[in-house]
């Protein structure tokens, strides 16, 4: 008898982080939800195929008894494009990630079902649907994921030397910051849920890599959960780097700890050099007159600091983005992605530039964080978006890569060299040629698997979810 095949598909994002760009290999694999779904389907009953259209074309010819694909908004439309071909052939389908699980009933029009939020307590439910041959509508759980008992993800599913960031661990979800252009606390909520810390453990020493992305929204969230996790790493021989915000990366006894454990460096969402722009976005936690001895701090243990910027919020004119790249390299930051505001549908900032009537382009493949889909305030859309690909430009010219390379100290010279590489080669090969097209608005409108605690910002929710029209979920 033939085993029941199900196929998890990751549709192509065409990413700077995503596309293979040297040795055939991509910066990220963006594999780590689907490693954790399939990690939730029974191997006794079902065998998992793992298709990344990054690397890999799909096999649509494959007799699969479900598809499963996962998409955020950028390549959501080349998930949709999937799951028409592989109904068109009779095959199942159900979706999930962030997109689907603001816009279901967007989804729902190119598939038979979609998980909403969290996979692990819907499974169960969605495979014997599967089984009777009645898998439709949506799959949602009254509840979160405690996130204590957490399966190991099917790390041998992964193609590991097509990446080189390959492996992501999670110990937490959710994220205390609220802010208003971000999806994570509408997805995962504004309280951390933590992994047991042994659980932690035993999956990085049982995932085969000693090299370990930690894949949670704020690693540093609180001061004394991440202590626990670092000291528990100390002396296992592990590499590791992780996202954090500013504010506890500037406790010394936090940074001890995160050297003495192996971390190499530290993603942080600075966003702006202006105060006045963090606060507008609910980004409190962050103060620019910080930033530069920050990273002195994170070099001086021996940590690469990776810098996220973004442009276009309403308090930046043109003269932003030589401002900030003038900023980043007299600070030193090892290197630094450039994005652009991009009002991600179901976020606080999607409800007041669609009030406002400001967002122009409803076409999903441009929500890319380097196309222009709204009227920025202060400057043309062709300003925007040329000024953030000439950030990159000179950021991550010859000049500035030689005049930042860590000559000195005992930060990870490999690694830093990997990184500008493949970001310098990434954003020359970005094709953003224009600015999106106007297109008209979409027929259903986005309802965020968890409301907003705010009352205004849930008022402004609501509001918008009622004037959207009976294909609400």
């Amino acid at each position: 008898m033939r085993s029941r095949i199900i196929h998890l598909i990751n549709p192509k994002t065409d990413s700077l982080t995503t596309r293979p760009l040297y040795m055939n290999r991509a910066l990220y694999s963006p594999l780590a939800g689907l490693l954790a779904v399939a990690a939730c389907i029974p191997r006794d009953r079902y065998e998992v195929v793992l298709t990344d259209e990054n690397i890999e074309t799909i096999d649509f010819d494959l007799k699969a008894d479900l598809v499963g694909i996962s998409a955020m908004t950028s390549y959501v439309n080349r998930g949709y494009e999937i799951a028409d071909q592989f109904r068109a052939k009779g095959v199942p389908v159900v979706m999930g990630g962030v997109h689907p699980s603001f816009m279901p009933q967007e989804a729902l029009k190119h598939c038979d079902a979609v998980v909403i939020g969290e996979v692990e307590l819907v499974i169960d439910k969605l495979l014997d649907d599967l089984e009777r041959g009645s898998i439709r509508g949506t799959y949602r759980s009254e509840t979160l994921h405690s996130m204590v008992g957490v399966r190991m993800p099917r790390y041998d599913l992964l193609k590991k030397n097509r990446y080189v960031n390959r492996t992501f661990v999670q110990t937490s979800r959710g994220c205390h910051q609220g802010c208003t252009f971000c999806a994570e606390p509408l997805m995962n909520g504004l309280k951390f849920r933590y992994r047991p810390t042994d659980e932690v453990i035993r999956e990085m020493e049982n995932c085969g890599s000693r090299t370990i992305s930690i894949n949670d929204a704020d690693f540093f969230g609180t001061p004394d959960r991440p202590k626990e996790v670092m000291r528990a790493l100390k002396g296992r021989g592990f590499h590791w780097q992780a996202g954090v915000t500013s504010k506890l990366a500037q406790d010394d006894r936090m940074l001890e700890l995160a050297a003495e454990s192996g971390c190499t460096m530290l993603s942080i969402g600075f966003e702006s050099i202006s105060r006045s722009t963090l606060k507008s976005v609910h980004k409190h936690v962050n103060r620019p007159e910080t930033f530069a001895a920050l990273v002195e701090k994170l070099h001086s243990y021996g940590i690469m600091v990776f810098g996220l910027f973004m442009f276009g919020f309403d308090g930046d004119d043109r003269s932003v983005f030589e401002e900030t790249v003038r900023f980043n390299r007299d600070a030193d930051y090892d290197a630094c992605a450039y994005s652009v505001l991009t009002p991600y549908p179901g976020t606080l900032t999607w409800y007041e530039m669609k009030k406002a009537d400001r967002i122009v382009s409803y076409q999903w493949d441009k929500y890319d964080q380097s196309h222009v889909v709204y009227r920025p305030a202060q400057m043309s859309g062709d300003d925007l978006r040329l000024g953030q690909a000439q950030a990159y430009t000179d950021f991550y010219s010859l000049p500035s890569i030689a005049g930042r390379f860590p000559f000195y100290g005992s930060r990870h010279r490999a690694q830093w060299l990997i990184y500008n590489l493949f970001m310098r080669r990434g954003a020359k090969t970005e094709r953003i040629d224009a600015i999106a097209a106007p297109t008209d608005a979409p027929d259903t409108a986005p309802m965020p698997p968890i409301l907003p605690i705010k009352r205004e910002w849930r008022t402004a929710v609501l509001e918008a979810a009622h004037g959207g029209g009976p294909h609400l979920s």
